[in-house]
């Protein structure tokens, strides 16, 4: 356990932590705000798109006369965010058996602030407040970020599918695809589902090529950066991009991936001894997690998202606004965000020679000179300037708040 948390007293802006308890931090002095409270809230710590999007609401997302309070469950990347962003937060550990502690002490953290509306993200806080919803009428809107669902051979299905859709609301789906996903395995109701794309700081991303990673990696300078983010996870299909890799090695060899992403175990060695059987450990950089993803993007000639499912997809927003050319399969947000052979390439999913003839492509592009690929550049840019931007998306999440909040009156 680090200093910042040891069991003494901890500020957390309003709140003071004094000690760990089986299922929750203790917190006392609570200064509590005469105002009634949106409370955000998430059961992961990061990092990931979905808690980036979680971030932005807590931070951006004002309805005048409500205070916000975010509440997660545990240290880590999530808790240093809502700290540098000054956003009021509470950790509440869930622990034990149906963890009846945790149920209990955030039904008192919502009376003692009074919480009026829960802005929720991903299934899993989705049916813990479905359920605080049938005790204390507090509406809840869940934002689910990629395909989830019940597994019909899991304990209390049928409760958990009552629960979703007695409990919820709203459920506000991050592209067409999904919402349509969830509604065709029947978890919501369609009168539930609304779609809000994801939006980002496109501002954010205008950083000039610095050539950092080519000197920490020891690369060549005319070495072309074939670039991937996310996370370690099967969704995100890794194997594909290596295979992909593989393929284009065989031809060109001053050319060298970079995967920027939190690792995960088994798979992460399992990535590991692909790389080594196809015989390309010189030319496969996996970085770990990179927290400038702006910077990284900037040092790329080329992102590719290999994905097999992605909800929308946060990373090639990114790519779009650092005008980087891209590749990305076609697994559910992309097809929503990229117009193919106009703001980049689509391929199939699983599909190892197509992907590797996409990048290929762009690469050649690009030895030509930037103007070859300005045109798909530029309307990439020009595409997430204005359908995607940070403040679109706060500004259709407040307009639905307010709008559900004058309807349940």
């Amino acid at each position: 356990m680090t200093d910042e948390f040891k069991p003494n007293t901890i500020s957390f802006y309003r709140f003071q932590v004094v000690s760990f308890s089986p299922y929750c931090f203790h917190w006392i002095n609570g200064m509590t705000s005469p105002k009634p409270t949106i409370l955000h809230v998430i059961d992961t710590t990061g990092p990931g798109g979905a808690e980036t999007v979680f971030l932005n609401l807590a931070d951006a997302l004002r309805i005048d006369g409500y205070s916000t309070l975010a509440l997660i469950q545990g240290p880590g990347w999530l808790q240093q965010q809502l700290q540098n962003r000054h956003i009021p937060f509470v950790i509440i550990a869930p622990s034990g058996w149906l963890s009846i502690g945790y149920y209990w002490a955030v039904y008192r953290l919502m009376k003692q602030h009074h919480v009026k509306f829960v802005q929720a993200h991903l299934l899993g806080s989705a049916l813990t407040f479905a359920l605080l919803h049938l005790v204390t009428a507090i509406p809840v809107v869940a934002t689910l970020h990629g395909h989830v669902d019940v597994d019909p051979n899991e304990r209390f299905v049928a409760l958990k599918r009552w629960l979703l859709r007695r409990g919820l609301h709203r459920v506000v789906a991050v592209s067409r695809q999904l919402a349509e996903y969830l509604a065709d395995r029947k978890l919501f109701g369609r009168h539930q589902l609304v779609v809000i794309h994801n939006g980002i700081d496109v501002a954010q991303y205008q950083v000039a090529r610095s050539g950092r990673l080519q000197q920490e990696l020891s690369l060549p300078a005319q070495a072309k950066l074939v670039g991937s983010i996310g996370n370690i996870r099967p969704a995100k299909d890794y194997p594909n991009l290596i295979q992909a890799a593989a393929v284009l090695l065989a031809h060109n060899l001053d050319v060298h991936f970079v995967i920027a992403g939190h690792p995960k175990e088994p798979l992460q060695s399992s990535l590991y001894a692909l790389v080594s059987k196809l015989g390309i450990d010189k030319n496969i950089h996996f970085l770990g997690f990179m927290a400038d993803t702006a910077e990284f993007l900037s040092q790329l000639d080329v992102f590719v998202l290999a994905s097999k499912s992605e909800g929308f997809s946060i990373s090639t927003l990114e790519a779009m606004a650092a005008r980087v050319p891209i590749v990305a399969t076609r697994c559910g947000g992309p097809e929503e965000i990229l117009r193919p052979d106009i703001d980049g390439l689509l391929v199939e999913t699983s599909c190892p020679r197509q992907l590797s003839s996409a990048i290929a492509q762009l690469l050649e592009r690009s030895t030509t000179g930037p103007s070859s690929i300005g045109p798909s550049v530029a309307s990439a840019y020009d595409r997430v300037t204005s359908d995607f931007s940070l403040t679109s998306m706060i500004e259709q999440y407040r307009a639905q708040i307010q709008t559900d909040m004058l309807n349940l009156r």
